[in-house]
């Protein structure tokens, strides 16, 4: 069977802490993205011996398994603008694909310095501006909003593709500081859009073989239950909570590319 593979060829701390590891990253994921933060490095010293594209294909799944459901979770509270989150989700979609696509030819290394200095400023932003993300800030056109959430779905998806942890964080502050949308609304269209790009890039990696299927499985039916509970306690706890988390990620996030920028 499947799962007795599963314990046949990696140990049984492995296996557990895999499963805990999926079920914060949901968790987290679920309430304001970067459940990638906590996955893909559980995968990476897990399984130092494979290849990153491997790696970076068997999170994909467990993702979005667990970032599908949190969709639907906040699906049934939050009204969406369909023509505006069609038109990013496309945008996103062929950008993720092509980051997907990029991954085999540039060292994601390279990114990295830019990508630490652009979450500092978001997290000085953020821990200013008391008040982000707490109501709806701007009322901008349908066209103008579609215009920027494209442009936002362009970038994201790129770099979902391409690298992937925080993606969700970084739709949740495309929506929250350039669109005006609250925290709540922010991620419920931030998880749709994500499951956009996962797609994308899964694509790209189920097509190379990129995957240990076994893996996946694991952490997926784990992942799903933390985007569950995540997205549960996020829609009860409303905006503050929400961005209380949302500094916790994006310190972690700068913790953890300033050890791999300086380190």
């Amino acid at each position: 069977m499947i799962f007795l593979e599963i314990f046949a060829d990696s140990s049984f701390f492995t296996i557990i802490a895999l499963a805990l590891l999926a079920f914060v990253a949901g968790f987290i994921d679920a309430i304001v993205g970067g459940g990638g933060l906590i996955q893909l490095p559980a995968l990476l010293i897990n399984f130092p011996s494979e290849q990153l594209p491997t790696l970076f294909g068997t999170n994909k799944i467990a993702a979005l398994s667990g970032t599908s459901v949190a969709a639907y979770q906040y699906s049934k509270k939050i009204k969406f603008d369909f023509k505006l989150l069609i038109v990013v989700s496309i945008f996103a979609f062929a950008a993720s694909f092509v980051g997907a696509k990029t991954v085999s030819y540039i060292s994601v290394n390279t990114l990295k310095p830019v990508i630490l200095a652009i979450l500092i400023l978001i997290a000085i932003y953020t821990f200013l501006k008391k008040d982000l993300g707490s109501v709806q800030t701007k009322k901008l056109t349908i066209n103008k909003q579609i215009f920027l959430g494209s442009l936002i779905g362009i970038i994201v998806g790129f770099y979902d593709g391409f690298f992937g942890p925080g993606t969700g964080s970084f739709f949740v502050l495309g929506f929250v500081v350039i669109l005006g949308f609250e925290f709540v609304a922010a991620s419920a269209y931030s998880k749709i859009i994500n499951c956009m790009t996962n797609i994308s890039a899964l694509v790209v990696f189920v097509k190379q073989g990129n995957y240990i299927l076994e893996i996946a499985i694991l952490m997926s039916v784990c992942n799903i239950i933390g985007n569950i509970i995540g997205s549960r306690v996020a829609l009860k706890k409303g905006n503050s909570f929400i961005r209380i988390i949302f500094l916790v990620i994006v310190s972690i996030m700068i913790l953890r590319y300033g050890y791999d920028v300086f380190f």
